[in-house]
């Protein structure tokens, strides 16, 4: 039986999850059905697909897939698993289990966690989370990470933990066999707008009243409520409010990664979120959708918001039932 460290994702909280791989020789007299293979630990439908996205990529690769049935327990059972993170640590569990990553890569493996999507030719395609599982890394002292190339700025920006990013399921198998050399992912630079200010504050003309309340807010982070006509530059203002607030540190900077990578959304090869985030919800916004929630908790617009603005036009139509 072979393991192999992953996580699941539980809001923006990463949470450890091992893949266990056993094969069991087909019984004689069976049926010809070919191997089959059994995923349990309490997968939702994206997890129990995995295998035949796992198959595909394996014959694209031109891997062997076990002979013989197999089961595949993602541990604990009482988590929900949910997502196509496993992809890549179940080929690679079915991998080691066969002698095709060799005894000399036990180690390595050992003390790295995995995490990835395979398409079916063998690509390893980006997934959510990363930014936290490089924290839960670092906190239950992994050496490292192999996850997809995509994602891999991102969790190096988490600092104490080596990040390797890979484009290929066969690229891994060679990492780990010590026949690929992969190089540790740099610490990323700065990810660019959009969570950045809109509009410069600086060029903001007349709106001196509003300017010097938007300021005396931004100075003692403080809530604002701006009343006028349609077209009197309300909009403009709070979306230029973003600029004027100071700068997020370290530990923000973190924080807010880790929310927007929960959710996908940290731009491609960008590295930790420095600026203030800005979020306008429409006053129809759903209460799921502006506090988070669901069966699989997501964060919603007031934690997309956090250490930045949020801005809530035409706050009087918030309906009740929707948090207003």
């Amino acid at each position: 039986m072979q393991r192999i460290q992953s996580f699941s994702l539980r809001g923006i909280e990463a949470v450890p999850v091992e893949i266990e791989c056993d094969e069991r020789p087909r019984r004689e007299g069976a049926q010809d059905t070919g191997p089959r293979t059994f995923i349990v630990g309490l997968p939702d439908a994206s997890v129990r697909e995995s295998h035949q996205r796992v198959r595909a990529a394996l014959s694209s690769c031109r891997l062997p897939h076990p002979r013989g049935d197999c089961v595949i327990n993602l541990a604990p059972a009482d988590l929900r698993k949910e997502g196509p993170v496993y992809d890549l640590p179940i080929a690679l569990a079915l991998l080691r289990m066969q002698g095709i990553i060799g005894e000399e890569a036990d180690e390595l493996i050992d003390h790295l966690g995995f995490a990835g999507e395979l398409a079916l030719d063998g690509l390893v395609r980006p997934i959510r989370g990363t930014t936290s599982f490089a924290a839960l890394a670092r906190e239950r002292g992994l050496r490292g990470l192999v996850v997809p190339a995509a994602n891999a700025p991102e969790a190096a920006a988490v600092e104490g933990i080596a990040v390797y990013g890979i484009s290929r399921l066969d690229e891994a198998v060679g990492f780990l066999n010590r026949l690929v050399d992969i190089p540790r992912e740099p610490v990323p630079g700065a990810c660019a707008p959009p969570f950045g200010a809109a509009i410069d504050f600086a060029d903001v003309r007349g709106q001196e009243a509003a300017k010097r309340a938007l300021a005396v807010a931004a100075a003692g982070a403080h809530n604002a409520l701006m009343i006028g006509p349609a077209g009197s530059g309300k909009t403009m203002m709070a979306r230029a409010l973003p600029g004027i607030l100071p700068g997020l540190s370290a530990d923000e900077s973190l924080e807010v990664t880790r929310i927007y990578s929960a959710i996908g959304s940290v731009p491609r090869g960008a590295g930790l979120i420095r600026d203030r985030p800005f979020r306008a919800p429409h006053h129809s916004a759903s209460a799921a959708s502006l506090v988070g929630g669901g069966s699989i908790p997501r964060p919603g617009e007031v934690s997309l918001a956090h250490h930045g603005v949020l801005f809530l036009d035409e706050a009087y139509q918030l309906h009740p039932k929707n948090g207003g």
